[in-house]
């Protein structure tokens, strides 16, 4: 079982990105995904989630208005779209998979990909 997110880079403010984690090695269809952040020196914090039908997706205050998270089942791959992107996004994002949204929102999902950095420059 395993999580590949990629997607990263060096991005000025304002700008977007979009991330992508692909899971591997089980059909993640009826598990709910999500992301995560963390940056230097904080704690981890939830970013986004969604259902495995994609019909309910959540959002960090952080980032609600300016962010998209979607999934394509049959890829068994989820997107982050982040976009006005500021100084506060910079960090490394981890996607994450379990049962269900709301496990992997409590950031006590079973299933972690590697992480990718993103850094927004001024």
């Amino acid at each position: 079982v395993q999580l590949q997110a990629s997607g990263g880079g060096l991005v000025q403010a304002e700008g977007s990105l979009r991330l992508s984690c692909a899971a591997s090695g089980r059909t993640f269809s009826s598990y709910g995904m999500g992301w995560f952040r963390q940056a230097p020196g904080k704690e981890r914090e939830f970013v986004a989630a969604i259902s495995w039908g994609g019909g309910s997706t959540y959002y960090a205050d952080s980032v609600k208005g300016r962010s998209s998270i979607s999934r394509d089942t049959a890829k068994n791959t989820v997107y982050l779209q982040m976009n006005s992107l500021n100084y506060e996004d910079t960090a490394v994002y981890y996607c994450a998979a379990d049962i269900s949204a709301s496990v992997v929102k409590t950031g006590r999902a079973n299933y972690w990909g590697q992480g990718t950095q993103v850094t927004v420059s001024s």
